[in-house]
This record gives structure tokens, C-alpha cells and sequence, in this order.
């Protein structure tokens, strides 16, 4: 669909705008993303048939009953976000209008029966009653959908950490016998492949470089949103009890979600919008330091390999708690320590600074 995408987005000039918070200098079409919900919905739709017409759900002991109304809804709500980030892309959606569509996508979740219903001891908490873990996954929903939206500001990092996520949660399912799980995680990872090389390594002048765009990052949120609470929620009819599920579930979300939660009480704490856009992203800072973009994108998604693999072997030896404490501590550590090189890289460039002939320090404005 790619080579399709880029014909109407060039014959269409229908590029990514170039301004003050934009990293490219080049025109380059943003509808990458196009090729993602489809893929997803119709190649999870051949798995189904696939499974049914030879029997492999019985042969599985999977409760279709209980299953496919998850999977219906989840298609549903992914329909709905690809058309809401269609309009983005092509004309323009206000947040208002995005965030009744993400509230709508994520409601349907708990209407299929899929919602957070056990915390696995988190905070002492176990069993969540149905009034507040509803509740509580529309609102982890949208976090996630915002979370991955936010984070796509450099090439192949959006792609790159989704498709560690799911490459993670479809091992997941395998171990747990989740098979239809499974495949939509695997589909996820492979739509996600192609366009990470022609969104890394494709190149602008010869009009082969592409951006996901509204359209790809509104839906891969809600897919690995899909992902992670179903991993989570203590259902027998998808996977056996785990202790440390709602931890390996959404520690491969930890990256994203945690950096747009700093930003947003970073913009909260300064009188701003929390909606309003600025630099102040993870990426933003590796840029801001001298390290390119692909440098960046390696980085952060080596970072998110090691919260996930360190989470997931830490709850099979420590409680959850402990898990999550050693998280915190490591991810205020990363910050310090980013923070210091910040400065003292900061200090080192104020002190090579050249003087004018007055003594003060030359600047460009001089």
C-alpha cells in the first residue's frame, strides 16, 4: 500500500507541514498511517475465519463467546480513529473532537468485557470492582492513545516502540496460550516493519521518505492499548492467572507513558495548556544535546528493551511493588543523570563562547 500512498500524496500534495516545532526541512507526505487499521482489521479477519473454518478455536479451548466481541469492538473503535485521523491529516481536527472519538474508541473496551478487573496486588489493591476498573480503563485508554501520539516527533520512533511492544506482548500470549492475541500482536509488528524503513531509511529526495501521520499513531495506541489490558485483566478465557501481568503488560508502555506524563505536569506547573504543543519531550531533549536523529531513536528504543525485559524477568522473582519502586528509582536516575550532562555540556559551550571587541560575549542577535 506504500508505493500507493506516496502516488496520491505527491499527485495530492498532501504533505507534512514544515514550521518552528517541525524537525524536517523537506516536503514529505504524512499518510503512512493509512496502511495500518486496514492491514490489521482484514488480516485479523482471515486469521478468525482461518481458525474457525478448521476448527483450531475448539482445538484450542478458546471461549469464542467471551473473545470475539472483544475483537468486533476493538475493529469498530480502530474504524473510527482511522477516520478521525484521516480528517486530522487532511484538513484538521480540533483536540476536542479527537478526544470524544478516543473517549468513544475506548469505552468500547469495557462494553466487550475487557477491562483492568485485578492490580495483582499493585498498591496492596487486588480485585477492582466493575464501577471503577471500567472507569480506570477508558481513562488508561486514552492515556496510551495520547501517550504514543505525543512521542511520534522523530523517525522511527512512534513505529520503533510500538513494534518492541507488541513484538514483546505477542511472546507473551504465545507463553500463555493466546493465540488470536497473539496474531493481532504480530500483525501489529508486521505492518509496522515496512513503514519503519521507508519512514528511517527512505529518503526525501528521492521521494521514498514517509510519516504515519494522526492516522497511524491514533491507532496503533488503541491496538496496544487493546494488547496490554487484555494481558492484564485476570480472564481465564484469555490466558491463565499471572501474578506479574498488569506489571510485563504495561511495562512495555513505560517509555511513552511516563515521558507524556512528565511533560504534561511540566506544562500544568508552568500555566500552560496541557494540550498545547512544545519541546519538551525525551526526544526533544536528545536532539537539543547534539545527538542526530537516528542516535535519538536507537537510544530511546533501547531504553524501552530494558524496562521491558527487566520487568518482565524481575516479577518472576519480586512483587510487583518492589518491580515498579525499582522503576521509579531507575527512571529518576536516567533523569538526573540526563539533567547533569545537560548542564555541564551547557557550561562547557558558555564558557567557548567568543567575546567582541566590547568584552561581552558575541552573540548571533550581535
Amino acid at each position: 500500500m506504500i508505493p500507493f500512498i506516496y502516488l496520491v500524496s505527491y499527485k495530492k500534495r498532501l504533505f507534512d507541514p514544515i514550521n518552528k516545532r517541525k524537525i524536517h526541512q523537506n516536503i514529505v507526505p504524512r499518510l503512512g498511517g493509512v496502511a495500518f487499521a486496514p492491514v490489521q482489521c482484514c488480516l485479523m479477519t482471515v486469521a478468525v475465519m482461518i481458525f474457525h473454518k478448521y476448527n483450531f478455536l475448539n482445538d484450542l479451548h478458546l471461549n469464542t463467546g467471551e473473545i470475539l466481541p472483544m475483537f468486533l469492538l476493538l475493529t469498530t473503535g480502530l474504524v473510527i480513529l482511522f477516520l478521525v485521523g484521516i480528517a486530522d491529516d487532511l484538513v484538521g481536527v480540533s483536540y476536542q473532537v479527537k478526544f470524544v472519538a478516543q473517549l468513544i474508541a475506548a469505552s468500547f473496551f469495557p462494553l466487550a468485557g475487557l477491562w483492568i478487573n485485578d492490580m495483582y496486588g499493585v498498591l496492596f489493591i487486588t480485585h477492582i470492582p466493575a464501577w471503577v476498573g471500567m472507569p480506570l480503563t477508558v481513562f488508561a485508554v486514552v492515556l496510551i492513545i495520547n501517550a504514543i501520539n505525543l512521542i511520534d516527533g522523530i523517525d522511527g520512533l512512534c513505529s520503533g516502540l510500538i513494534l518492541v511492544s507488541s513484538l514483546f506482548l505477542g511472546i507473551l500470549f504465545i507463553i500463555d496460550g493466546a493465540w488470536l492475541h497473539a496474531i493481532f500482536a504480530f500483525i501489529t509488528t508486521g505492518v509496522l516493519i515496512p513503514f519503519f524503513y521507508f519512514n528511517v531509511f527512505g529518503a526525501s529526495k528521492r521521494k521514498r521518505r514517509i510519516f504515519m501521520g494522526d492516522t497511524g499513531s491514533l491507532t496503533l495506541g488503541y491496538s496496544i492499548a487493546f494488547l496490554a489490558i487484555s494481558f492484564s485483566m485476570n480472564n481465564q478465557d484469555i490466558k491463565p492467572f499471572s501474578e506479574g501481568a498488569i506489571v510485563a503488560a504495561f511495562t512495555t508502555l513505560m517509555v511513552p507513558v511516563l515521558d507524556v506524563a512528565r511533560v504534561m505536569w511540566v506544562r500544568f506547573r508552568n500555566g500552560k495548556s496541557v494540550f498545547e504543543a512544545d519541546r519538551n519531550h525525551i526526544h526533544h531533549k536528545f536532539l537539543d544535546l547534539g545527538f542526530s536523529h537516528r542516535v535519538t531513536m536507537i537510544y530511546i528504543i533501547l531504553l524501552a528493551m530494558f524496562f521491558s525485559a527487566f520487568n518482565i524477568i524481575s516479577v518472576q522473582f519480586i512483587s510487583n511493588n518492589i518491580v515498579l519502586a525499582l522503576d521509579v528509582v531507575l527512571w529518576g536516575l536516567f533523569h538526573f543523570g540526563f539533567h547533569r550532562f545537560e548542564t555541564s555540556r551547557n557550561r562547557k559551550s558558555e564558557r567557548v563562547m567568543p567575546l567582541n571587541t566590547t568584552g561581552r560575549i558575541a552573540t548571533s542577535e550581535a
